[in-house]
């Protein structure tokens, strides 16, 4: 499985403090907003895959727009391979083959990406959520 790791970014690359021996998440992964568990520890695997993700707001914007988007492509997330791994999460309408994910609580997002093809891979951005 390391063979498959991409040369990081600095911004790119997991804080030691977060990421197991075993590429595991070693805490919690909380909503930045309102604190909401997305995640429990030692429940995805850290991943370094380029994806662009729309600028966070509430969940009635996402994909209204004038067809410019304004966001991030942020390359460190967590993996998760089942939907149902997640504690509190939602998603967005289908916006083209993407799901986006988002606060099931307080619906701020989008904190990561699902794309329709792969029924296995839900991404979570390190840089949208908090650890604890």
């Amino acid at each position: 499985m390391d063979d498959s790791k991409q040369a990081s970014s600095p911004e790119g690359s997991a804080d030691p403090s977060l990421v197991s021996e075993e590429g595991k998440n070693v805490k919690a992964v909380l909503c930045q907003r309102c604190g909401s568990k997305v995640l429990c520890p030692g429940m995805a695997l850290f991943a370094e895959k380029e994806l662009f993700l729309p600028s966070m707001r509430k969940k009635t914007s996402i994909g209204q727009s004038d067809g410019t988007l304004d966001g991030d492509t942020l390359t460190a997330h967590w993996l998760v391979d089942d939907m149902y791994t997640f504690e509190n999460v939602g998603f967005t309408k289908d916006v083209g083959k993407v799901k986006y994910l988002i606060c099931a609580d307080c619906e701020i997002g989008p904190i990561g990406w699902h794309c329709l093809d792969d029924k296995k891979s839900f991404y979570v951005a390190l840089d949208r959520v908090n650890h604890e």
